[in-house]
Order: structure tokens, then C-alpha cells, then sequence
């Protein structure tokens, strides 16, 4: 998915603000809103894809003003809600105004047909798809072309479960990527490493 929340290899946002050993919560909300998700996961009620989406579905302004466990909380939240687990008018009930929540969802998608393993050492290009929904590929891999350095296990393909939508597991493969590929007029000569789904990949002939 397109949006506020894919910014790796973008400019204009100006330097990561970075403190030496900062406190990992900052209130006592925090502790409680960072316990809701891995519990939430852990009981069933929603799974790791749909609680990332949820989040790339907050409202731009919403996105960029938000804290870490803000985002965290929203996406939660309006899963509940979406899920029938609480009413917007509770949430609202409870915090004493409207509360925030992410925007309708898309329609998913399943993993592509015909789509195949690779083995170390097979160039790959990656597919320069334009997905409306959650998807795990940056926007600055589409079209590039990598070569396979390693494999990892199956898992479920996110485009198609953080929406609901039947999909089968899939392996993710450890792309290597030469950084000027990726960004000529400015990196390094250096490699990046992405894992990427089968789906999001194709032969590079």
C-alpha cells in the first residue's frame, strides 16, 4: 500500500531524531497500550498483517502526528471496532471525545498464480505492482533487479491475510541489491538486503 507510512529511500523529512538511551515508554498508557496487540494476537482476535494495515490506514495527518504506541493503539482499536469486539460510540464513551480511527479498508489480494521458488544465485526482478491494499514491498524495490542470497521458511502471504483473503503461505527469499541500483545519484557503493516474497518476484531474463 501506497502512503504516509512507506518512507524508506524518501527525502524531505529531515534528520532521525535519535536519543541516547531514551526510556522505552514515557507513561503509564504506553505500557498498558503496548501490551493490547501481542495479547490481542495471542488470543485470536486479530493477526501481525492486520494490525500493520490497520496502521497504513490511519489518516495521513493522524499517521504523521502520532507516537509509536499511539499508531498502536489506533490500529487495535478500530480492529475491535471493525470486528464487532467494541462500538466507536464506547471508545468514544471512554476517552471522552471522538476517537481516531483508521479509514475503511481495500479489497486484498491472493498470492499470484504460477509464481516460483528461486535458489542462491538466481537473479531476480521484482514486480513493479501497484497494490491498493497492505502489501510487504517498499516502493523502492519495485522494478529492481537483485540476486538470491538466501531463503526463509514459509509464512502467510500478508497481501492476502491482513484482509482476510483465502491465501497459502509462502517463502521469503533474501534479495541482495546493489544500493546505486537503487538510488543512483546518491548511495554508496554498498548492498542492501531485503527479504521478499515469492509473489513479488519474477525471473530477470
Amino acid at each position: 500500500m501506497d502512503g504516509m507510512h512507506d518512507l524508506g529511500g524518501k527525502q524531505g523529512f529531515g534528520a532521525v531524531r535519535f536519543v541516547p538511551n531514551a526510556p522505552v515508554f514515557h507513561a503509564d498508557w504506553e505500557v498498558r497500550a503496548n501490551a493490547m496487540y501481542p495479547m490481542a494476537v495471542a488470543v485470536g482476535l486479530i493477526n501481525m498483517d492486520e494490525y500493520r494495515y490497520a496502521i497504513e490506514r490511519m489518516e495521513p495527518r493522524h499517521y504523521v502526528a502520532a507516537t509509536y504506541y499511539e499508531r498502536s493503539l489506533t490500529s487495535v482499536a478500530s480492529l475491535m471496532v471493525e470486528k464487532g469486539w467494541v462500538s466507536a460510540a464506547d471508545l468514544a464513551q471512554k476517552a471522552g471525545c471522538v476517537f481516531p480511527l483508521a479509514k475503511p479498508g481495500v479489497a486484498g489480494r491472493s498470492n499470484l498464480p504460477n509464481a516460483q521458488d528461486y535458489a542462491v544465485g538466481d537473479r531476480v526482478k521484482v514486480r513493479d505492482d501497484l497494490v491498493a491494499g497492505h502489501v510487504r514491498l517498499p516502493a523502492y524495490l519495485r522494478g529492481k533487479r537483485g540476486e538470491v542470497v538466501g531463503c526463509s521458511p514459509s509464512y502467510p502471504f500478508p497481501d492476502g491475510h491482513a484482509h482476510g483473503v483465502p491465501s497459502d503461505p509462502e517463502p521469503t527469499f533474501d534479495v541482495r541489491f546493489r544500493a546505486q541500483d537503487l538510488w543512483p545519484e546518491s548511495a554508496d557503493d554498498a548492498f542492501v538486503h531485503a527479504a521478499l516474497f515469492r509473489s513479488y518476484l519474477q525471473p530477470d531474463r
